[in-house]
């Protein structure tokens, strides 16, 4: 198996139809020892228990560092040790430039970027001790592209800072043999997206994806899979698109 008792933490991963949860799973096939950490602790246990034996559900709030140190706590104090984070946790809002209002800039920026980087700093000191680690981190086109179908210039602009983030720090642990990549996906078919696509719109939006169909869940958790397992060892600081060709650069 390509994760035999690897411990991978994976942010916002409860719900059922999401990226996060679709990672777990894939995760815990190849072997892997899968904490879930989501709002609510009761969301991330079921998630977790859904998984089979082994497994961790952990409540997390990724805007709060104590939180995340708590959590990459409780998951040495239980596994000993963390090889993976996968940082999925984020959220968006579908409003113009002139109507973001300071709250919705801090709820999306908050979440999407300071999160990435809180339980990133959490997991860490762990992996530098280890000597090995893998990061991976959630970005999306709308950050390349500039703007997406649901996600404002706020989310955008979040997501584009994931980007950033990612290859600085891949620049800087990799000295201690962490290494730190980013997904960005396209349009996935996911619960914040599904009750929001008319027919009409996804015909239109397929018209330019150039494999013609949107993505779903497992397309991007796969992806997690590839760069959190030892078959993308020799890549850090790479952004892999997720996209079927919807963008490409």
């Amino acid at each position: 198996m390509l994760l035999n008792s690897k411990v991978v933490l994976v942010t916002g991963a409860a719900s059922p139809r999401g990226i996060g949860r679709a990672t777990a799973k894939a995760l815990a096939a190849q072997g892997a020892r899968v904490v879930i950490l989501d709002l609510r602790l009761e969301d991330a246990e079921s998630a977790a228990s859904d998984l089979g034996e082994g497994h961790l559900g952990l409540a997390c709030d990724v805007t709060d560092k104590k939180a995340c140190i708590a959590a990459a706590t409780a998951v040495l104090e239980k596994y000993g040790r963390i090889d993976a984070l996968i940082n999925n946790a984020g959220i968006t809002q579908p409003l113009k430039t002139m109507d973001i209002e300071a709250a919705n800039f801090d709820a999306v920026v908050d979440v999407n970027l300071r999160g990435t980087l809180y339980m990133s700093q959490a997991v860490i000191p762990q992996m530098r001790e280890q000597k090995s680690g893998s990061i991976v981190c959630m970005s999306s086109v709308s950050a390349q592209r500039g703007g997406g179908i649901f996600g404002g210039p706020h989310y955008s602009a979040a997501k584009a800072g994931v980007l950033g983030l990612a290859r600085a720090m891949a620049r800087e642990l990799g000295a201690d043999s962490i290494r730190v990549n980013s997904i960005t996906p396209g349009l996935i078919q996911t619960d914040i997206t599904g009750d929001k696509l008319t027919p009409e719109m996804r015909t239109d939006i397929i018209k330019g994806i150039p494999l013609g169909r949107l993505g779903d869940a497992n397309d991007v958790a796969n992806a997690c899979l590839f760069l959190t397992s030892d078959l993308s060892t020799y890549l850090t600081g790479i952004t892999l698109d997720v996209n079927g060709g919807m963008l490409i650069h």
